[in-house]
């Protein structure tokens, strides 16, 4: 049966299904040639998108607005202190208010409760642009680069370093469970992903043939990884956790030394941006030439393009 996914929300890839987010990934490395062949298209020309922004975005503010933009819509870009998002207002009642005004919502906020609403409210498809829990749009170009650099989704052995708890570890889980990944958080155990989401996500794997697994021996977790993928040591909002958390993860970061402890010349390393260099990540591995950031960062435009072509049109 053909995918179609037109009038739906992407709040995180727990409500997609693997031929879904195949069906995304596809029209990913459509309009990324497009892109390469320098092709106009105006896809969304006479739409509007509503992007509100409760934390502060470089990749994601740039690929939502400029995906749109280059498709002939209007973005507009809306901070927490040019509407009223759960001040004077519901946030009920502005999602029902930008539902018949614009096309589509984007949300980058704090509680994934508040994407929800709009999403329920507003009638029009929401994107989930981060949230404390979830990251589905970096998610989608997380797998596009690995495909690009392997060929292939199923099997390979993607390593997250760090906070096993943080909103990329829980997304890159579910994505790796959907596409039949083998995943593997190395991380402190006070640092896991929350027990309820990791019984949902060993549900899907039974499906898809994924493996999911967690470890605090460096070692162990590294040894055969594809893919080593790392972030912050203290997220957006967590800052006064930084000293606490720079002596619990140093043994976690990502260095020449375990790039080489996976054994394998082929292993590529992944970080969703902005980087600590030096905390997360030594400068020598996110500047050499394992590094993927500037693919990936590049991707986030491409898959939200696709996301957006997918939903709308």
């Amino acid at each position: 049966m053909a995918v179609n996914l037109k009038g739906r929300s992407l709040l995180t890839l727990l409500d997609y299904t693997p031929e879904e987010i195949r069906y995304l990934l596809d029209i990913s490395h459509q309009v990324k040639a497009e892109s390469r062949a320098r092709e106009k298209h105006k896809r969304f020309e006479g739409m509007t998108l509503a992007m509100l922004f409760e934390k502060r975005s470089t990749r994601t503010r740039l690929a939502f607005e400029t995906a749109f933009t280059e498709e002939g819509g209007h973005a507009i870009f809306l901070s927490k202190n040019d509407i009223q998002l759960g001040a004077k207002e519901s946030i009920e009642d502005t999602a029902r208010v930008l539902g018949r005004m614009v096309d589509a919502i984007m949300f980058r906020g704090f509680k994934q409760k508040t994407v929800e609403i709009l999403a329920e409210y507003s009638g029009v498809p929401v994107y989930n642009g981060l949230t404390d829990d979830y990251h589905p749009t970096q998610v989608l170009a997380d797998l596009m680069t690995i495909e690009e650099n392997f060929g292939r989704l199923k099997g390979i052995k993607l390593v997250f370093m760090g906070d096993g708890r943080n909103n990329m570890a829980n997304s890159l889980m579910i994505g790796a469970a959907k596409m039949g990944f083998h995943y593997v958080i190395v991380s402190p155990e006070s640092l896991r992903p929350r027990k309820e989401l990791v019984e949902r996500v060993t549900e899907i794997a039974k499906e898809t043939g994924a493996k999911i697994e967690f470890t605090d021996n460096v070692d162990e977790g590294v040894r055969g990884a594809d893919v080593i993928y790392t972030d912050v040591w203290a997220s957006m909002g967590e800052e006064d956790k930084l000293q606490e958390r720079m002596k619990l993860l140093k043994p976690f970061q990502v260095n020449e030394e375990l790039m080489k402890k996976t054994g394998k010349e082929g292993t590529i390393f992944m970080h969703c941006l902005p980087a600590v260099k030096g905390q997360e990540v030594t400068f020598e591995v996110i500047e050499g030439k394992q590094s993927r950031v500037w693919d990936e960062a590049e991707n986030r435009k491409h898959t939200i393009k696709a996301i957006m072509i997918a939903t709308l049109i």
